[in-house]
C-alpha cells in the first residue's frame, strides 16, 4: 500500500513540473538557509562548554560606582589581591586562578616575533580549566618562576618538529624561560584563546611586576580571576557577602567604604561570550541579541518556504477534490486518501531536503568566511542535528499535506462531485491569510534592511571631531620609549609625515583610566563626583590628529610648568565641572589624581570611542613614561613611501623588534564589524524572502489563471484589452501585498528602534524607508504575477474556451 502511494505521489510530481519544481526549490532554499544559520547560533550557543567543570566556572568581575551611585567603569577584570582573599575567605570557592593577558617579544635562534595572546597563568589552571596537554606534566609545568608552555602551532613556529620540551627562549631580550611543555589550542568556541601559558609566579620579579604590587595593588584592574565552586554553591549567595568581604579588605576612599563605590560580581564561563560587554574584555565576544535575531530568520525563512508549500498545496488541493470524491465512490475509504496526500507531501519535502543539504555544502565555506568562523557539515550528523532534520521534514510535510488530507476527505462524494467544495475553495481565506503573513516577514527583512544600511553610513560620515585617515599607529614597546623624541623628529624629518604624536591609548579603543579630580571652590581644591578619564599624551597628540581647540591653548616646549602642571579637557569635561563657556575654564586651578596644576586648554569633543557610547569628559596631560603609542599622520601623497620611510627608522633604531604597524581607519572598521555583518545578512535573506515569496506567488498566479481559463476567454472575447486582463488577475494579490506592508510596518519600526538604541549617536528612521520597502515589495510582487498573467491574457480565447 505504501509502495503503492509514493508511486502515484512520484507521477502526481512529474505530471505537474511547474509547481513541483516551486514546491521544491522553495522548501529547499528556505530549509538551507535554516540549516546554515542553526549551525551558526548552535556554535554561539557552545562557547566555553568543553571545560570539564564549565557549570562550576564563574569569572570574577569588578565595577566602580561614581559618588552618585551610577555605574563609572564594568571590567570584567579585578585588580591582583581580590583572587587569593575570595580564596581564603569563601570555603565554598574549590579553586581560584588568575590569568593575565601580555604580550612579549619570543626570540629562539633566529626566529624573532612580537606575540600576542601570551597568558601568565598560575600553576592550577589545568584544574580548573580542560587544557588538552600534549606534552609535560600539567600538575607542575607552571610551578616555577620563568616557565612557558607553547600551544602546538607556536611549538612548530618556533621549533618545528623536534620536542621543545627543556629548551630555553628569550623573551624582551631580557628573560629566559624555559619550555615546561606543548597544550593543544581552545576550540574556537572559546573567549580566550592563549598561544602561551606563562608562569605566574615570574611576576614576583620586580622587573616583570613585584610580589608586593601582586598583594596590595587595588588600582590595576587587569586580572582575569576564575573561581571553581564546590557543587551545590549558589553564587548569587556568594555575591551577597561581596560588600562586607571588600569593606574587610580594602582601604576606605575619603571616609566612605570600599563597598560604596567599588562592586564585585559573578558571570558564569559559559554565559560570558553571549551576556557579557563590559568595557574589559579578554576577546570580542558575541551577544545574545544576534543569537534570537538569527533565529528569527532562520524561522522566518522556513516558514514562508512552507508557507508557499502549504499555499500551493492548497490551492492545488481544490483541483483534485474531484479525484477525491471519485476515489470513494469506487470504494476508498478516508484514512487511505489521508495516506495518499500524506505520503505525496513527505516525499516532496524529503527531496527538498536533500537538496537543501546540497546547498548547505555549497555555501557553508561562504557563511565560513563571512562570519569567520570554523562550522563544520558534519555537525548536521549529530544526533540532535539529525533530530531537527527529521523533525522539519515531518513537521513540513504534514503541515502541507494535512489540508488536503484532513479537509477535503471529510467531504461526502455527492457534493465533491457537484463541484461545490472545489469552487468554494478557490477564493480561500487560508491561502490569503499565508500570502499576507510570508510578505509581511518579507517587508520587515527590507525595511530592517534600510535601517542598518543608513545607521551604517550615518557612523561612517559622522564627524569625529579629529582626522582618523591616514594615521599609522606603531605600539611603543620595551626600549621604544627611551628614543622617543630622536625617533619623532626623524619621522618627521621625511615630506610624507605631518607630524607625530603620542598617547597612553588610541582612538578607537576604550578608555578605561580615570583618577579623583578636584577643582577650586574658594581658596581651596574640592574633589567633585565627575568621573573623568585619564589620557597622557606628549605635546604634538593634538596637532598629529587635527583636534580643533575651543579654547585655551595647546601643550608647549616653551612652558617648561606644562609637563608638572598643565591640563587639556575636553568640552564635555568643562560642562560637567559646571562652566558654560571653555574659556571660562582656561586658568583655573584644576588637580588630577596627585597632581595638582591647572587648565591651559579646552578641546572640542572628539569621539574617542565607538559611537555605541557618548563622549567621556576626558583630561590630558603630559607624562612621557606611560606612552604606549606613536600616532603617526603621513601626507595624501605617496603613503608608500612614507611607509618606507617608518620602517627604515624603526629597523634602524630596533633592529632586533620586528616591525609592525596599523592604520586608525582599519580599527574603526573593526568596532562596527558586527553591524556591518548584520546589514549584509539582513540584505542576503530579504533577498532570500522575497525570491521565496514571490515563487509562491508565481504558482498562485499560474493556479488562478489556470482556474480561470475559460473566464479569461469569454473576456477576451467581449472586448477585453490584456491591460483590463492583467489587472483583473493582479489586483486580488496586490491588495495581500498592501496589507501585508501595513502589518509589516510597525513591527520593523518597534524592532529597529530598539536596535538602534545600542548607538548613542543614531540616525532617525524615516518615513520614505518604509514606502520604500513598500513599493520594492510591490513591484516585485507585481512583476512576477504579471509574468504569468500577461502569458494567460495573450492566450487565444478559442483555445482558452475549447479546454474547458
Amino acid at each position: 500500500m505504501i509502495k503503492n502511494y509514493f508511486k502515484i505521489a512520484l507521477r502526481n510530481l512529474v505530471k505537474h513540473k511547474a509547481f513541483s519544481f516551486i514546491n521544491i526549490i522553495g522548501v529547499a532554499i528556505g530549509l538551507a538557509c535554516f540549516l546554515l544559520l542553526a549551525l551558526y547560533v548552535r556554535d554561539e550557543l557552545s562557547y566555553d562548554r568543553h571545560h570539564a567543570n564549565a557549570d562550576r566556572i564563574y569569572r570574577l568581575s569588578r565595577t566602580f560606582l561614581s559618588k552618585d551611585g551610577t555605574e563609572s567603569l564594568r571590567l570584567g577584570h579585578a585588580a591582583p589581591p581580590f583572587g587569593p582573599l575570595v580564596k581564603q575567605d569563601f570555603p565554598e570557592v574549590e579553586e581560584m586562578v588568575r590569568l593575565l593577558e601580555t604580550s612579549w617579544l619570543v626570540r629562539h635562534d633566529d626566529k624573532v616575533f612580537n606575540e600576542e595572546d601570551a597568558f601568565m597563568a598560575e600553576a592550577n589552571v589545568f584544574k580548573v580549566f580542560s587544557f588538552n596537554v600534549l606534552s609535560g606534566n600539567p600538575d607542575k609545568a607552571l610551578e616555577n618562576p620563568y616557565s612557558i608552555m607553547f600551544s602546538r602551532p607556536m611549538a612548530e613556529k618556533y621549533f618545528g618538529k623536534e620536542n621543545p620540551v627543556g629548551k630555553t627562549v628569550r623573551l624582551d631580550n631580557q628573560f629566559d624561560f624555559t619550555v615546561t611543555g606543548i597544550f593543544e589550542p581552545l576550540p574556537s568556541q572559546s573567549h580566550f584563546h592563549p598561544n602561551f601559558l606563562l608562569s605566574f609566579s615570574t611576576l614576583n620579579d620586580e622587573r616583570v611586576y613585584g610580589a608586593e604590587r601582586l598583594r596590595t595593588n587595588w588600582g590595576n584592574n587587569s586580572f582575569s580571576t576564575f573561581l571553581l565552586l564546590s557543587k551545590g554553591t549558589d553564587p548569587q549567595k556568594l555575591e551577597r557577602a561581596f560588600p562586607a568581604f571588600q569593606d574587610r579588605h580594602l582601604p576606605q576612599d575619603n571616609g566612605g567604604k570600599a563597598s560604596s563605590y567599588s562592586v564585585l560580581n559573578l558571570m558564569k564561563l559559559t554565559d560570558i561570550h553571549l551576556h557579557s560587554q563590559l568595557d574589559s574584555e579578554i576577546e570580542a565576544n558575541g551577544d545574545i541579541q544576534y543569537v534570537y535575531l538569527f533565529s528569527a530568520i532562520a524561522l522566518f525563512i522556513l516558514l514562508i518556504a512552507c508557507i508557499n508549500y502549504m499555499n500551493l498545496a492548497t490551492a492545488r488541493s481544490a483541483s483534485r477534490a474531484k479525484e477525491v470524491g471519485m476515489r470513494k465512490v469506487v470504494g476508498a475509504v478516508r484514512n487511505q486518501l489521508m495516506g495518499q496526500f500524506l505520503s505525496e507531501s513527505l516525499l516532496l519535502v524529503t527531496v527538498s531536503v536533500l537538496i537543501a543539504l546540497v546547498l548547505v555544502i555549497l555555501f557553508l565555506p561562504v557563511l565560513n568566511q563571512f562570519t569567520q568562523k570554523q562550522l563544520s557539515f558534519g555537525v548536521l550528523f549529530d544526533p540532535q542535528f539529525l533530530a531537527i532534520i527529521l523533525g522539519i521534514t515531518l513537521l513540513t510535510g504534514l503541515a502541507a499535506g494535512s489540508y488536503p488530507a484532513f479537509f477535503l476527505t471529510s467531504f461526502q462524494p455527492t457534493s465533491v462531485l457537484k463541484g461545490k467544495i472545489a469552487s468554494a475553495m478557490r477564493n480561500g481565506k487560508l491561502r490569503q491569510t499565508l500570502v499576507v503573513a510570508q510578505f509581511a516577514i518579507a517587508v520587515a527583512l527590507i525595511i530592517s534592511t534600510a535601517v542598518v544600511y543608513n545607521q551604517m553610513r550615518y557612523i561612517q560620515d559622522y564627524k569625529l571631531g579629529y582626522s582618523k585617515d591616514q594615521i599609522v599607529l606603531l605600539p611603543m614597546v620595551g626600549d621604544t620609549s627611551t628614543n622617543y623624541e630622536t625617533i619623532k623628529q626623524e619621522l618627521k624629518n621625511n615630506s610624507g609625515v605631518v607630524e607625530v604624536g603620542g598617547s597612553s591609548r588610541i582612538p578607537s579603543g576604550r578608555l578605561l583610566d580615570s583618577w579623583d579630580a578636584y577643582v577650586t571652590k574658594g581658596d581651596s581644591m574640592a574633589q567633585t563626583d565627575i568621573n573623568i578619564k585619564a589620557l597622557t599624551v606628549d605635546h604634538d597628540f593634538i596637532p598629529a590628529y587635527q583636534i580643533q581647540m575651543a579654547a585655551g591653548r595647546n601643550f608647549s616646549r616653551e612652558f617648561t610648568t606644562d609637563d608638572s602642571t598643565g591640563f587639556i579637557l575636553n568640552e564635555t569635561a568643562v560642562k560637567l565641572l559646571g562652566w558654560k563657556d571653555p574659556s571660562e575654564a582656561i586658568g583655573k586651578g584644576f588637580g588630577y589624581g596627585r597632581d595638582r596644576g591647572q587648565i591651559i586648554g579646552v578641546t572640542k569633543d572628539y569621539h574617542f570611542e565607538s559611537l555605541h557610547q557618548t563622549v567621556a569628559p576626558i583630561a590630558l596631560f603630559l607624562e612621557p613614561q606611560r606612552l604606549n603609542w606613536m600616532s603617526v599622520h603621513v601626507a595624501g601623497g605617496d603613503i608608500q613611501q612614507a611607509l618606507g620611510h617608518i620602517e627604515a627608522t624603526w629597523k634602524k633604531h630596533f633592529p632586533d623588534r620586528p616591525y609592525s604597524y596599523e592604520f586608525l581607519d582599519q580599527r574603526f572598521g573593526r568596532l562596527y564589524a558586527r553591524e556591518q555583518t548584520q546589514q549584509v545578512l539582513f540584505g542576503v535573506f530579504a533577498g532570500i524572502a522575497i525570491f521565496i515569496s514571490c515563487l509562491g506567488l508565481l504558482g498562485l498566479s499560474m493556479f488562478m489563471a489556470e482556474q480561470r481559463t475559460k473566464e479569461i476567454g469569454v473576456r477576451k472575447v467581449l472586448g477585453a484589452s490584456v491591460g483590463n486582463l492583467v489587472a483583473l488577475l493582479s489586483k486580488d494579490f496586490m491588495k495581500l501585498v498592501l496589507i501585508a506592508i501595513v502589518i509589516a510596518s510597525p513591527i520593523a519600526w518597534y524592532a529597529m528602534d530598539r536596535w538602534l538604541q545600542d548607538f548613542a549617536y543614531r540616525t532617525d528612521i524615516q518615513w520614505w524607508v518604509f514606502a520604500l520597502a513598500g513599493i520594492v515589495a510591490i513591484l516585485i510582487a507585481l512583476f512576477t504575477i504579471s509574468f504569468q498573467s500577461i502569458k494567460a491574457a495573450l492566450m487565444n480565447p478559442i483555445k482558452s474556451l475549447r479546454t474547458e
